[in-house]
């Protein structure tokens, strides 16, 4: 009997050792593909940040107006807005996979057009099709994200698109800060931006690479009918039975839908679009790609030199980091929704401040930097990352791709008024009133988290459906 327990324990541990093995190969399997999808939020923050480095010389070596100035960084947000727009559709029909590397491509090319430009019309040509790829990309990669991940794990994993975003953005202020310390005036008028924008060909390149070594959506190939395929990757990510059930759970929420995008305008449904637009708006009416954009614009307004302005950037890039870094670990523990309000409130608070210091002449000292960081922080890790995970996970999976489109467009098209208004606003009003509206926006963005958003932590994107029709 004592040799039968013994042998029976010993099988116990086996089982339990092999268990674990399987979880942490699935859990890597994941992680990998995951930070491979992710780089597209790398190319993201790099190409719509590196303008704050680029617009002053810009501006000198083309004569810029302030309209010109904000359409020097709002034509990429134009291709931004029409690639977000097609995304969800061509992602529909060729896959995920297929139309993110076309994405790649596509900010290759606008990169090498923004560099290389003797015409400010040819410059914004490079740049709308560098949008388009961008547009493309910051809405599938949180999308298939999204679709591979456990619902455990589902928040971090989305949220790492962010952390590459704001890595993105980090990466260009050391770039920019680099480059425009390589000469003196002349040269950085004449050339300086043009590599800071070169640059961007490298991560581009590697990200098209790495694609091809990632598999599809396996909602995807369930939705074409490859239930096989998907299994072959669910098997990877779960165990035997939870991907079987996984498998089951895709195809009968795909028999309850139907194919037509009139779906998301159904009682209900109509609700998750509502949430999806308006938190997208948000994200961008609180103001935080005018202060990304505009950094050494706001710092040199405040009596920095053009070599400090660039370096006080660099504190911003670190800040959206690592606060970044704190919303991965939290998402999955605490929720969206607790995130989305203290942080919108600390946004607001800041706003004010910024807005106060500008309106008293105390723009000299440490204050406003200060406020700006917690400003970013805060942004960091709530807006900045909640937005996009929630945006992947609110919709049905038959039109995931095209509602999380129109939420997408939604989003580049706030951000566009934003970027292309914050300079005559910041030229005309002055820096205390343009602070104080997003301000005002940040109080509107807490009062409808508090009352419509709804908490999706530890659910299922089959179970988030349903909690929708209800």
């Amino acid at each position: 009997m004592s040799s039968t327990n013994s042998n029976a324990v010993h099988a116990n541990a086996a089982d339990s050792d092999t268990a674990e093995k399987s979880v942490k190969s699935s859990m890597l399997f994941v992680s990998l593909v995951s930070a491979i999808a992710a780089i597209g939020g790398l190319l993201f923050g790099f190409d719509t940040a590196v303008v704050s480095g680029a617009i002053g010389f810009l501006s000198d070596r083309f004569d810029l107006s302030k309209f010109e100035e904000g359409w020097a960084v709002s034509s990429l947000i134009v291709g931004c807005v029409v690639g977000a727009g097609f995304s969800g559709m061509l992602s529909d029909r060729f896959g995920r996979k297929k139309v993110l590397i076309v994405a790649a491509l596509l900010f290759i090319i606008g990169s090498i057009g923004s560099a290389i430009p003797d015409t400010f019309s040819f410059y914004v040509i490079a740049r709308m099709v560098g949008g388009l790829g961008i547009g493309i990309t910051s809405t599938l990669c949180p999308l298939y994200n999204a679709e591979i991940a456990p619902a455990k794990y589902r928040g971090r994993l989305v949220a790492l698109n962010q952390l590459a975003t704001v890595a993105g953005i980090s990466l260009v202020y050391f770039v920019n800060s680099g480059i425009a310390g390589m000469g003196d005036d002349a040269w950085d008028v004449a050339n300086a931006w043009r590599w800071m924008f070169g640059v961007g060909v490298v991560p581009g390149l590697l990200f098209m690479v790495l694609l091809f070594f990632v598999p599809e959506s396996p909602r995807w190939l369930i939705k074409q009918g490859k239930s096989l395929e998907a299994l072959n990757i669910l098997l990877k990510i779960h165990g035997e039975e939870d991907a079987r059930k996984e498998v089951l759970e895709i195809k009968e929420s795909f028999k309850q839908e139907n194919s037509s995008l009139k779906q998301i305008f159904s009682p209900g449904l109509r609700v998750a679009l509502i949430v999806g637009v308006v938190l997208a708006v948000l994200q961008q009416v609180t103001g935080i790609n005018a202060v990304l954009y505009y950094a050494p614009e706001i710092f040199q307004s405040m009596g920095t030199g053009t070599d400090s302005s660039l370096v006080q950037t660099i504190f911003i890039g670190v800040v959206n980091v690592l606060f970044t870094i704190l919303a991965i670990w939290l998402i999955d523990k605490v929720g969206r929704k607790l995130l989305l309000l203290v942080g919108s409130g600390l946004m607001t608070i800041c706003l004010a401040v910024i807005g106060l210091a500008f309106h008293t002449g105390h723009t000299t000292g440490p204050l406003v930097l200060v406020f700006i960081l917690i400003y970013v922080a805060a942004f960091a890790v709530s807006l900045g990352p909640v937005v996009w995970v929630v945006l992947s996970e609110i919709f049905p999976n038959r039109i995931r791709g095209r509602a999380t489109a129109i939420a997408s467009m939604a989003l580049w098209a706030a951000d566009y008024a934003v970027s292309q208004s914050f300079p005559p606003l910041l030229d005309s009003a002055g820096p205390a009133p343009t602070f104080w509206i997003f301000g005002v926006m940040g109080v509107i963005t807490f009062f409808f988290t508090l009352r419509v958003v709804p908490e999706t932590k530890g659910k299922s994107l089959e179970e988030i459906e349903t909690s929708w029709s209800k």
